[in-house]
């Protein structure tokens, strides 16, 4: 009895006999709320007749709510065949102002061969990531190629563009490091900003002025606290062509600041190479500029390269590091060996064709030029990108003051204008609820090196047509 006494008073101490007899009661209550529920759900008896009044009476929530007949989704436009200098959009033949082919490789017979030849050789793919057994020859000789056509040491190949660039940003940016990135950066780079968990600074599009008053801040912040100044890398993200804009960045100004305030400069060059520069090499060729200044470009070769996948060059120390630390070059299986030989013929056809070069520029400035100089095009849409850029984009003019909407149905009514008399033109498409910054509604023109002045002459007439029969929407 008394080893009882002392075994309770060792659990219960000195609890108070209220106390416990509370909380006992308050066990039994529970215990009885949930028998007692279980004993209703046990008496609840539905005669036949009532079960079926029940299902009668009952309407489900619908899986998908009801789309509008106007949605733009019912009405997709369908391309037949190659996606090339022309195009077949809804039965309508046009020339292609509408696709990223820059240098008219995807039409090239040499490299169709070549992607040919190499599903003979190596089948359609190895289904491992490259550092198992995803690796081949020709990924080897894609890598060297690709290095020596950029003039660096050493280059690494990812099996899809957009990893490429949202890879290599965690690769090496963590989180407590500091990122300043221009605002109209593409979808690729924000994820790869989101995936790095770094303190994001973002400054006012090819503004050197912006950038350099949020430098001057972060230097502020460094001076009061130097012991976690130590620690924090800083890095600038910049595309080399902008996508969204169709402007060319200030490179040898951010060259200057990156000196100034010792920043780490990654480009995405997706846009730039293959189209800027005597021999295609891109921004830093385009502006006279060392490789060595820009610690890592990153590139899809989805463009003028007119293949699938994506790489990045730089020193051997930097390129390294991607292919223990990028997450789509470890964990995604490797590009498929046609692909990674119609990029090698694709290198070839650069080196050996450099005319396709200012063919390219040539047809830019005539189709800059052309809108810039027309009265009725200029009364209704402003153009937006640099003379150079084989990517220009048109936008309601500021004047009309109209919605966002109103804008885009006005530009996909040009759209299909333009396609009905043989021009494919597009409208920019955006994620709008998760864009860091959202540019007006556009029609984007891509330039390719493969149309005629003829062909210039008729984009020119039927967007004047279109402005033309348009205008009164907007007044």
């Amino acid at each position: 009895m008394n080893f009882a006494k002392t075994v309770l008073n060792d659990i219960f101490g000195d609890v108070p006999f209220y106390h416990m007899v509370l909380e006992g009661l308050l066990l039994l209550w529970v215990l009885w709320l949930v028998f007692r529920k279980n004993n209703q759900n046990d008496k609840i008896q539905l005669s036949e007749k009532e079960k079926e009044h029940l299902i009668s009476d009952w309407t489900p929530e619908p899986l998908v709510e009801p789309v509008p007949e106007d949605h733009p989704k019912l009405k997709e436009r369908i391309v037949n065949g190659k996606v090339g200098k022309m195009i077949n959009v809804d039965g309508h033949s046009c020339v292609n102002f509408a696709s990223h082919n820059y240098i008219g490789f995807i039409e090239n017979k040499a490299m169709e061969e070549v992607a040919i030849n190499a599903i003979y050789k190596y089948g359609v793919g190895s289904c491992g990531p490259r550092g198992f057994y995803g690796t081949v020859d020709v990924h080897l000789e894609l890598e060297e190629r690709l290095a020596n056509f950029m003039e660096v040491e050493e280059a690494v190949v990812y099996s899809y563009g957009f990893c490429t660039i949202s890879s290599a940003i965690p690769a090496y940016a963590k989180r407590g490091d500091v990122i300043f990135v221009d605002e109209c950066v593409n979808f690729a780079i924000q994820k790869g900003l989101d995936a790095s968990r770094s303190h994001i600074n973002y400054f006012k599009h090819n503004d050197v002025e912006d950038l350099e008053r949020l430098l001057k801040h972060q230097a502020q912040l460094d001076i009061k606290n130097p012991k976690k100044a130590e620690k924090t890398r800083r890095f600038l993200i910049v595309e080399g062509i902008y996508n969204k804009t169709g402007q060319i960045c200030p490179l040898p100004e951010l060259i200057e600041l990156r000196k100034k305030y010792k920043l780490r400069i990654f480009i995405d060059e997706s846009i730039s190479i293959g189209t800027l520069g005597k021999h295609g090499r891109g921004l830093t060729e385009y502006f006279h500029i060392p490789r060595d200044d820009v610690d890592l470009i990153m590139a899809s070769m989805e463009n003028a390269m007119a293949t699938i996948g994506g790489f990045c060059v730089g020193s051997s120390f930097i390129v390294e590091h991607q292919r223990l630390s990028g997450l789509g070059y470890c964990f995604s299986a490797s590009l498929p060996p046609l692909l990674a030989a119609a990029a090698i013929k694709a290198l070839d056809k650069i080196e050996e064709n450099t005319f396709l070069l200012s063919a390219l520029s040539d047809r830019c400035h005539w189709v800059h030029n052309d809108i810039s100089e027309n009265n009725e095009i200029n009364e209704v849409l402003k153009l937006e990108g640099h003379p150079d850029s084989p990517v220009k984009h048109l936008r309601i003019k500021d004047v009309f003051s109209l919605s966002y909407d109103n804008q885009l149905e006005i530009l996909n009514k040009i759209v299909s204008y333009c396609m009905s008399r043989g021009i494919a033109v597009i409208t920019s498409s955006y994620l709008t609820a998760i864009e860091k910054v959202l540019p007006a509604p556009s029609i984007r023109l891509t330039v390719s090196a493969v149309i005629s002045q003829q062909d210039i002459k008729h984009l020119i007439n039927v967007m004047e047509e279109a402005c033309r029969h348009y205008l009164y929407l907007l007044k």
